[in-house]
């Protein structure tokens, strides 16, 4: 730690702060640190809560990760539990703090500031959004409360069907609840584009979780047993037990205060080494705002992995200077298991691309999880986005049962080092029949990218749009007849070169198989016969779904 920082204080604890902490300490033995948590806990794994809730993590314990003697004994920090930090003197370098357990009042003095509030549940001005049985998690307290509570009702309404949301909808279906879930978008998980999600929501519904898409809240009434929630659409929902989660805001009022520049929705700016507008102070977590290095924009995401790299980097830039590792920027790599099923992202949607005017291209595939010829083998669907100008990669997004996590981690690797269409076609995957496939999903996003760019593949995003059109099946006979498609006329690919006069030449034709690639081969050989020939992207499979 440089040697003129004698005191450290960093306010709140979690992942960005508990994370600055320990670094720090590192750094020096001889810097006074001293962390002020408003809780009880300064130290948890907030992403597990829902897992508690479930009984998936069945010891509470788990989830402290350490407590203020455990952090006392190991990195010699002083923790300030139940303290709340109520402003900032930048020009005297303090901070007012208050304990309401007793009404004290102090100040603390400091060299450097790291400010790691984080951020809190969205609670909209609703009628009945107070009442005792509207529940938001963001702590331990939250998820002893929804898990008391929970136990006690047999219907619970969830609002908002994010990550938090979808984890709640099936850790409450597991203790045998009835599930109903209410979403403003007409999708679950909005984060990723609509045809991405559609698996979870009919996982959901294949579960019993009762889905309200495209719906909001407009308030609530307390009952005789339980809540009844209006709904914009004139439903009335009876419910024993309402969780919110549709979203956080940041906790910047201190920083407000101070004075310290703040973005456009509230998030405090930093640097690449997380400082604030004012250079001794820091800001790390859900409630600053860094650099997108994909396009140069800003960003706030509110995950975990961010905030403890951030809280990382300040605590090195304290002690290092301009030596220290610059914080990169956060890619929003996300991951959600519903039920057997997983989806994720990382980087840039369509949606987001296209409301920010960014030219892209995109195509998608299917692939099997590891060898098809092994046991066990399923389904990957990934969406591939790229920029047309130079071929680098803008965001992916994968869903299926098995392996999607792999998959997104290789992506998010790409973005961060900036590769391109043609360095997917050749990267080196791991390769053996149980873990993987000779031409792994992601190379065939790479090959499916690059016949896009060079012509060879003229793609049709789903079935609507060839409604009314030539569509031709190429799948074998029996399984065509076993899932038809609606509109299209079966000729097996292996048929296709002898069949061709049954095909109108002076019409387009669009072709469809089952995960996307069959569909290529007819549509190339259609082409190299002279027809103006389309291939249905994903297949049966990712269509018909």
């Amino acid at each position: 730690m440089n040697a003129s920082i004698e005191t450290l204080v960093i306010i709140g604890g979690v992942a960005g702060g508990a994370s600055a902490a320990a670094r720090a300490r590192r750094h020096s033995e001889k810097t006074r640190i001293v962390v002020i948590e408003r809780g009880p806990d300064v130290s948890f794994a907030n992403c597990g809560l829902p897992y508690h809730i479930g009984g998936e993590i069945e010891d509470r314990a788990e989830l402290a990760i350490q407590t203020p003697q455990s952090l006392r004994a190991l990195l010699n920090l002083e923790v300030l539990t139940g303290t709340e930090a109520v402003s900032i003197d930048r020009a005297a370098k303090c901070v007012a703090l208050h304990s309401p357990a007793d009404g004290s009042r102090s100040t603390l003095a400091y060299d450097k500031l790291i400010l790691a509030p984080g951020a809190a549940p969205l609670r909209p001005p609703l009628p009945g959004i107070d009442l005792p049985g509207v529940l938001t998690l963001r702590n331990l307290q939250d998820m002893d409360r929804i898990k008391s509570a929970a136990a006690a009702v047999d219907r619970v309404l969830i609002v908002g069907a994010g990550f938090i949301g979808l984890e709640m909808a099936e850790q409450l279906h597991r203790l045998g609840k009835s599930v109903s879930l209410v979403e403003l978008q007409r999708q679950v998980l909005p984060q990723l584009d609509p045809e991405m999600a559609r698996p979870l929501e009919n996982a959901l519904r294949e579960k019993g979780v009762e889905l309200l898409l495209g719906d909001a809240i407009e308030g609530f009434e307390e009952r005789t047993h339980g809540i009844a929630a209006r709904l914009k659409s004139g439903a009335v929902m009876e419910t024993g037990l309402v969780i919110l989660s549709i979203g956080v805001r940041p906790e910047s009022g201190l920083a407000r205060d101070a004075g310290l520049e703040l973005g456009p929705r509230g998030h405090i700016r930093v640097d690449a080494w997380q400082r604030t507008s004012d250079p001794d102070i820091y800001a790390v977590g859900d409630a600053c705002e860094t650099e997108d290095p994909i396009l140069g924009k800003r960003a706030a995401i509110p995950l975990g992995g961010p905030a403890n790299r951030q809280g990382r980097s300040a605590a090195d830039h304290i002690s290092l200077g301009e030596k220290a590792l610059r914080y990169p920027g956060s890619i929003g790599t996300a991951i959600v298991r519903v039920f057997e099923h997983a989806a994720g992202i990382t980087g840039w949607s369509e949606a987001r691309l296209k409301a920010e005017g960014v030219p892209y291209q995109t195509v998608t595939v299917n692939g099997p999880s590891h060898a098809s010829y092994f046991p066990g083998a399923e389904t990957i669907t990934l969406k591939l986005l790229w920029s047309p100008e130079d071929g680098r990669v803008l965001g992916a997004q994968a869903c299926g049962i098995d392996g999607v996590d792999k998959r997104l981690d290789i992506l998010a690797t790409v973005l961060r080092a900036r590769m391109g269409i043609d360095d997917l076609a050749h990267l080196e995957l791991a390769y053996a029949p149980p873990f993987g496939n000779a031409k792994d999903v992601v190379n065939v996003a790479g090959f499916a990218a690059g016949n896009l760019r060079d012509g060879l593949l003229s793609p049709v995003p789903d079935l609507a749009a060839a409604a009314g059109e030539q569509i031709i099946d190429v799948r074998p006979a029996a399984v065509s007849a076993k899932n038809p498609v609606p509109g299209a006329r079966n000729i097996p690919l292996a048929e296709l070169r002898g069949r061709l006069g049954e095909i109108d030449a002076a019409r387009p034709v669009f072709t469809i198989c089952q995960m996307g690639k069959t569909s290529y081969f007819a549509a190339r050989i259609l082409s190299n016969h002279g027809f103006d020939a389309r291939s249905i992207l994903g297949g049966a499979h990712h269509q018909m779904r």
